[in-house]
């Protein structure tokens, strides 16, 4: 199964072995990750899952669709690499994946 890394803002590592098909918010959430909030449950309704993908990884994700995008522009320092968590789906060529996460999500 995949290990995804999610990295604080601070620099605490969480590695965690997720299923395939969940999405990096659903599996931030489910092990208690800080600084993953996901408050729309991963509806693309808000952006409190943003994150910053490692930029070895970013190509192999496929680009942000429409609705990412839009709610992208309510997060702040938002980069090229930035992405919304709950649009990532966790599958095995996606193991070893490095996220950062924002200092805070609004």
């Amino acid at each position: 199964m995949p290990v995804i890394t999610y990295v604080e803002h601070g620099g605490k590592e969480h590695r965690i072995t997720l299923q395939p098909g969940v999405s990096l918010m659903q599996g931030a959430v489910a092990h208690g990750v800080p600084g993953i909030d996901g408050d729309c449950g991963g509806a693309c309704a808000c952006a409190t899952c943003h994150v910053f993908v490692h930029p070895d990884w970013i190509a192999r994700l496929g680009d942000r669709n429409e609705m990412e995008a839009s709610m992208l522009e309510f997060a702040e320092g938002v980069l090229e690499t930035s992405r919304l968590a709950c649009q990532i789906k966790v599958h095995v060529d996606l193991d070893g994946l490095v996220v950062h996460l924002p200092a805070a999500q609004h």
